[in-house]
């Protein structure tokens, strides 16, 4: 690979290097927009590493998080039976569904 260019700057060989790196067949003019393209990603990147963050706690979200389930409980439901019923398949009070694994039973 060829040398690295200068800060915030992306050579046609270098776009190039990681085109064919992630299986990408581009052409000429796109080699172009490309590299004008990730420069610009790059210098909003380095500009986010600027950033003082010396003094904030380290998080997931951005927000506080809370669990946001319903409590566990037994409510009415569908009778099996009926449910079956609407069931392709149903064998001893269950879903019959292909194997898929080609397992004994």
């Amino acid at each position: 690979m060829s040398t690295p260019s200068p800060k915030g700057q992306l050579t046609r060989d270098e776009v190039a290097h990681l085109a064919h790196l992630s299986r990408l067949a581009v052409s000429d003019e796109e080699l172009d927009l490309f590299a004008g393209q990730l420069a610009a990603v790059l210098d909003a990147v380095a500009q986010v590493g600027k950033a003082d963050v010396a003094d904030v706690p380290p998080t997931t979200h951005a927000v506080p998080m809370t669990n946001v389930m319903r409590p566990d409980a037994v409510r009415p439901s569908l009778p099996r039976d009926v449910v079956l019923d609407g069931a392709p398949a149903a064998e001893d009070d269950r879903f019959r569904v292909p194997r898929i694994l080609g397992e004994e039973a």
